[in-house]
């Protein structure tokens, strides 16, 4: 049986055999030019055949796998006892006697490191990086043939069981090999990543050095020498006086580390030595944590903008809720991370472009600062005029529509919902996925109607000329934020409000109430029906349903679960609203922000009048304020239309799923889930699919679920977020953009799940993003902050026309502010002050 075999026989197809540390330094060692200490390892099957194979331990594991629902993380005596008994298991003598001979091949006086080398450990998705022990400097084969024990125990670690229970990997499926090295002489060792690590440039290498094994450096305890190169030549080093590597050896050991980059396919974290003037390499594994780049080979220098952080959504998103956008949307999106971006660069190349842009970006501040600084390294050249590729033309409202468009066109996008949910009822197969293909063509040429543009910017326009023009004649910020409360045909903010009319279909129903109480996260209202009053109940949220079902958090994903799907997910915020609010919430809400809209447009026309020019400006002004409560309603309209025509889509595509599941093609309806639209038609035409394809794209939305998408990211693999500049800031205040004016006090709540989420009056919301899923719990809160939005995103929009004072673009808002901690708010001028600890 294979129990020992010498490194230089692995590679990476002997990961099972090997784990995937091994299976690297094998890799590695077959590299031209690179120097790895030689060694051999001692095999998952000496593991298996020695550890799992033990009654006792096989069912402590098992017992390990199946914890109680509800225990957040390992269960720490379980894995004591594992550990215990692997540690007290005898290594079999046939076994020692072979470590002992290989031992001897390395001399008397060798010194050896002993390493584990888990199956699951050097992946791409999950490098386990210190999550298993390592052991240096030992002699003789008693003290190896104990940290081979140790390295086994290792495995079962709270660490080890915990970083596999995050990233979903069964701990019966996970093996360990162990590796026993040549230790070298080292006068000085360190790390190195062929990208940066912090900002993910992948023309920068990063080398750390100290003196010696390096021991010191991966416990934290000593500050390394470090080394930064570009191009082969260094850009930036720290460290002592004399430093451990001279440029000559760091350009050497950055070729080195290219060399090993390439060979791997993607940006590397190695472990490295230098003894007797040559470097040797002691581990490299692949960069976890880099945010992917767009896939476009064609040596150019490109800068994209994250559409996520526009739509308010940075969720990674599944390959088939991708290709639904990518079909609709009115430019080329390009992928990274389960993020979609759209390339700026032909924008930025142009002077003339270039300041349209940068224009536009005003209501971002955090995206024109990540795209200022690119510019202001000259990251993209600048073309002249003549060379630069045309630009869109620069949003104008040539004319001011007639304000009966809008209803026009609420009534068209209602009628194309209903064609497409007629048409697609009944067909199945191919002919179901062509009617889909051919329903998102006319979705995509509705959403870019010129009419639709039309009425939108009428609105827009007018916001920000108020903006703009009343903040400069009466001195003041957000005074047009007030004169938006309601106003007529924005479905988002009457979607909150419908809901509060549910609540008061309910309230009077104390059977129904409770009953909605008990509900879990995950059930179903089945059974309503037979409390008392439960029909009334019923038939309140289905009403509700039948109106706003399609949407969701995160609704833009098509793959995300609709509230029609779920809808206990509205159970709390009903009930939030039937113990909170008294019956006419609903119309009290509206009528009062009416009444302070008309009271601000009084009174903005009196002071205007009274001040220089001004019959002009009044006259200006009204006509703006005009404008500006016939069309901003129908900012959120487009939208909802989409997101109806998306629910229509996925109905029928689950109804495809399960024939296809029923058919042997799929194993799971969510299948279809991890694939693009084009793959699904060639696998609804073939009756076939690639389940090996359908399982590497689970697994990798799992990793890109855990990443933080840029707002600009770079053809380079540069991540950059932004900063806000804001003079005069309070020390341990943050700076926001100002949405929606008011200042406000309170507890904050940092929420990632509305759905889960405590909320109390007077709170104030601390979240990443908002979509209009969100917006029910706007009638609670005090305040809100994001991280991500500008001027005219969702959560920007519903808070000034509930009257809500808003922060958005906050760098790390939810980091930096704690849940409980209280804060202080100010929307007018864009600043979150915390108040206590």
């Amino acid at each position: 049986m294979n129990v020992i075999v010498p490194l230089a026989e692995v590679d990476r197809h002997r990961t099972a055999l090997a784990g995937g540390k091994a299976a690297n330094l094998g890799e590695l060692a077959g590299i031209p030019g690179v120097a790895v200490p030689p060694g051999f390892c001692v095999t998952t099957r000496a593991f298996a055949t020695h550890v799992e194979s033990a009654p006792d331990i096989a069912a402590a594991v098992d017992r390990l796998e199946s914890r109680p629902p509800g225990q957040a993380g390992p269960d720490a005596g379980l894995c004591a006892d594992i550990r215990s008994r692997i540690e007290r298991l005898p290594v079999p003598d046939a076994l020692v006697r072979a470590i002992a001979d290989c031992l001897a091949a390395g001399g008397d006086e060798a010194a050896w490191a002993v390493r584990s080398s888990a199956t699951a450990e050097d992946m791409p998705a999950a490098s386990f990086a210190g999550q298993h022990e390592s052991y240096l400097d030992l002699h003789g084969v008693d003290a190896v043939v104990a940290a081979i024990r140790r390295c086994w125990a290792s495995l079962f670690t709270e660490r080890a069981v915990a970083y596999r229970q995050r990233h979903g990997i069964a701990h019966r499926g996970t093996a360990l090999a162990v590796i026993v090295q040549r230790m070298v002489p080292a006068s000085a060792s360190g790390v190195m990543f062929t990208a940066d690590p912090v900002t993910g440039d992948r023309t920068v290498v990063a080398i750390e050095a100290c003196a010696g094994t390096g021991e010191a450096l991966a416990a934290g305890v000593v500050v390394p020498d470090s080394i930064k190169l570009r191009d082969g030549r260094v850009i930036g080093a720290t460290g002592r006086d004399r430093p451990l590597l001279s440029d000559r050896q760091a350009h050497a050991l950055a070729e080195l580390g290219r060399r090993i980059a390439a060979h791997f396919g993607g940006p590397q974290d190695i472990e490295w030595c230098l003894a007797d003037g040559g470097f040797w390499i002691v581990q490299s594994r692949p960069i976890t944590t880099l945010f992917p780049v767009p896939d476009r080979d064609d040596g150019q220098r490109r800068v994209y903008l994250s559409v996520g952080h526009q739509q308010m959504m940075t969720d990674a998103m599944k390959p088939l809720g991708l290709s639904f956008w990518q079909m609709v949307a009115a430019r080329p999106m390009f992928e990274a991370g389960g993020r979609l971006f759209v390339d700026i660069t032909a924008q930025l190349a142009s002077s003339a472009s270039r300041t349209v842009l940068l224009k536009t970006l005003n209501r971002d501040p955090l995206i024109k600062s990540a795209v200022n600084t690119l510019l202001e390294r000259g990251f993209i050249a600048t073309l002249p005029d003549r060379d630069a590729t045309p630009s869109a033309p620069a949003p104008s409202s040539p004319d001011v529509p007639d304000p009966a468009l809008v209803g026009e066109l609420i009534r068209e996008s209602g009628n194309a919902v209903a064609e497409a949910r007629r048409r697609l009822a009944d067909p199945s197969g191919s002919e179901l996925v062509a009617l889909i293909a051919e329903d998102l063509a006319a979705l995509k040429q509705q959403l870019a109607a010129p009419r639709s543009r039309l009425a939108l910017m009428a609105g827009i326009d007018a916001l920000w000329w108020l903006d703009d023009h009343l903040g400069e004649w009466l001195g003041e910020r957000g005074l047009a934020d007030v004169l938006t409360q309601s106003v007529d045909n924005n479905i988002t903010s009457r979607m909150g409000l419908d809901l509060l009319d549910v609540a008061d279909a309910i309230r009077p129903h104390p059977a129904a109430v409770s009953f909605l109480r008990r509900l879990g996260a995950g059930a179903t209202l089945a059974g309503l029906e037979r409390v008392e009053g439960g029909r009334d109940a019923l038939a309140a949220i289905d009403g509700y349903l039948e109106k706003y079902g399609m949407r969701c958090a995160g609704e833009i994903d098509l793959t995300r679960p609709r509230w029609r799907e779920r809808p206990a997910a509205l159970v709390p915020m009903i009930l939030a609203n039937v113990d909170r609010f008294e019956p006419g919430e609903a119309r009290r809400r509206f009528d009062a922000g009416l009444a302070r809209a008309r009271a601000a447009e009084r009174d903005v026309l009196r002071r205007l009048r009274a001040g220089p020019d001004g019959d002009a400006r009044t006259a200006q002004t009204k006509d703006a304020i005009d404008r500006l409560r016939a069309f901003i309603g129908y900012r959120e309209s487009p939208k909802y239309g989409w997101m109806c025509r998306f629910d229509v889509y996925k109905q029928a595509l689950w109804r495809e799923a399960g024939r296809l599941v029923r058919g042997g093609v799929l194993d799971r309806p969510d299948d279809i889930f991890y694939l693009r639209f084009d793959e699904l038609r060639e696998v609804v035409r073939a009756g076939r699919a690639d389940r090996g394809r359908i399982a590497a794209r689970r697994a990798e939305f799992a990793a890109h679920e855990r990443l933080v998408p840029p707002r600009v990211l770079t053809s380079d693999g540069e991540g950059l977020f932004g900063t806000v500049d804001h003079p005069g800031l309070p020390a341990g205040a943050l700076a926001g953009l100002a949405v929606s004016a008011g200042t406000v006090e309170g507890r904050a709540r940092v929420v990632t799940d509305i759905a889960a989420a405590d909320i109390a009056s007077g709170d104030i919301l601390v979240t990443t993003y908002t979509d209009p899923s969100w917006t029910p719990s706007f009638l609670t809160v005090a305040g809100l902050v994001t991280e991500a939005g500008g001027q005219m995103s969702h959560g920007a929009v519903i808070a000034r026309e509930y009257g809500l004072p808003a922060v958005v673009a906050v760098q790390d808002a939810t980091r930096r502010i704690s849940d409980g901690q209280r804060i202080r708010l100010d929307g007018t001028r864009g600043v979150v002050t915390i108040l206590t600890d």
